[in-house]
């Protein structure tokens, strides 16, 4: 018979036991030396206990309340996307000598891992023309700030530009880590959809540490990475990006047109959505800056026979020991998900990727021309991605609400972020939508602004 509290094992008499041997009277005499007034007087507010198949019972019946991509065709994207996983990830990530594996300090035990970790950075360089990326970061939002405090350190100078088509949680972190580390932040108007360089061209001065774009950015455009190049080598500034790695199958990689940085988010290849998380940051630069690089980073070399081996070359030591002078403070990374990833791309192969992305441009650009065809605007001036902004007469609360009930979940209300775009929806086509999806989708959306 399975225990009905199989995890609370200690009966009465085990308490009064251990009260005894600790020759104290209660529970409440061991927290004696906790001044009274700063001790929690009432019960917590939270339920009573319930037997462990109750609660089971409990907790599905709630997940079964969640919306989700199983049940739902999901057009949202703004971060995390519906891109398909071969089935190979999940089974060698869940294999216990990765499921368990910690920080590979003792190279002599963890070749497995390092090699993992090592291909993985591999395949990152390879996707963003840089020279070094490091083991991985917890997502693309903290890796933009840090690449951040990075130009920083190694500039001197006292502030970075950012485009306002960047991710606005992207920015909301770089605010917050700026404030902490005492150099500003300044945002760089757009131009519908992208970046305007005339106004960027004014903002940049010789204390700009770097310009920071995103690429796609956040409304799926594609920003001429070539021409702000220019305006900030101009000025002596680091080029940073935030790139979909997805995307960079099929655009022209950011290292090649003159990125210092390269950031992003590597939820794409094999980490499903999961409610938003956890997610995979990579972080990439070009060989002058690898020594400033937060986190670690997996080298190659040969043991004393020869044979090919993986140890742990550079780590920021000063994150571990000289806390005071750490321009970073990452020093972990996210070793399973960077697998999952690597997996994929394994499992996907060069061609498959680059297959992958077409099929989000294709399908992206299907939508559109429907959409179009039925009389909706479409913003985007750019270029784009597998994402677009539509214009619509309602609000996209209201939209999305109605979309529930053909199972479809909408698109992102771009209106909580910018407030140009009150009544503009951000709509996201991965390669997993079918053409049957798509055109439900527009049947309802016309429904419900006609009605």
């Amino acid at each position: 018979m399975t225990s009905t509290y199989r995890y609370l094992p200690d009966t009465e008499q085990d308490k009064q036991e251990m009260l005894e041997f600790l020759e104290v009277s209660s529970v409440g005499a061991l927290f004696s030396d906790i001044p009274k007034e700063i001790r929690l007087h009432n019960h917590l507010n939270i339920p009573e206990s319930i037997p462990e198949p109750l609660l089971y019972k409990k907790m599905h019946l709630l997940a079964s309340q969640n919306k989700n991509a199983n049940h739902y065709s999901i057009f949202l994207g703004a971060g995390t996307y519906d891109h398909y996983i071969p089935s190979v990830v999940n089974h060698m990530i869940s294999r216990s000598e990765f499921y368990t594996a910690y920080t590979p300090y003792q190279p002599e035990i963890s070749q497995g891992e390092l090699q993992a970790i090592f291909e993985f950075q591999t395949m990152v360089c390879e996707l963003t023309g840089m020279d070094v990326a490091n083991s991985s970061m917890y997502d693309s939002f903290t890796a933009f700030a840090e690449a951040a405090s990075l130009a920083i350190a190694s500039s001197k100078r006292t502030k970075v530009l950012t485009s306002k088509a960047v991710h606005p949680e992207s920015r909301a972190i770089l605010h917050t880590v700026a404030q902490g580390q005492g150099y500003r932040v300044e945002e760089v108007e757009l131009t519908v959809d992208y970046t305007d360089l005339e106004k960027l061209k004014k903002q940049i001065d010789e204390d700009t540490a770097a310009v920071m774009v995103q690429y796609p950015n956040f409304f799926g455009s594609i920003e001429d990475l070539t021409e702000i190049k220019k305006i900030a080598d101009k000025k002596g500034a680091l080029l940073i990006v935030s790139a979909n790695p997805l995307a960079l199958a099929l655009l022209e990689a950011p290292g090649k047109l003159g990125a210092d940085i390269v950031v992003g988010d590597m939820q794409p290849f094999g980490i499903p959505m999961s409610f938003g998380g956890p997610h995979c940051g990579y972080f990439a630069v070009q060989k002058n800056l690898m020594r400033k690089v937060p986190g670690r980073i997996v080298g190659q070399t040969t043991d004393e026979k020869g044979k090919r081996g993986f140890v742990l070359t550079l780590q920021a030591r000063e994150q571990h020991i000289r806390r005071e002078k750490a321009s970073s403070n990452i020093c972990s990374n996210q070793a399973l998900n960077a697998l999952a990833s690597a997996i994929c791309m394994t499992a996907l192969g060069k061609h498959g990727v680059r297959q992958m992305a077409q099929l989000n441009v294709d399908k992206t650009n299907y939508m559109v021309t429907k959409l179009q065809g039925k009389g909706f605007k479409i913003v985007n001036q750019a270029p784009f991605f597998n994402e677009f902004v539509v214009e619509l007469p309602v609000s996209v609360k209201s939209v999305n609400a109605e979309l529930l009930h053909s199972s479809i979940i909408g698109g992102f209300d771009l209106g909580s972020d910018y407030d140009q775009y009150k009544r503009h929806m951000l709509i996201a086509v991965t390669e997993q939508r079918t053409k049957e999806e798509i055109d439900q989708f527009i049947c309802a959306l016309e429904a419900i602004c006609n009605d």
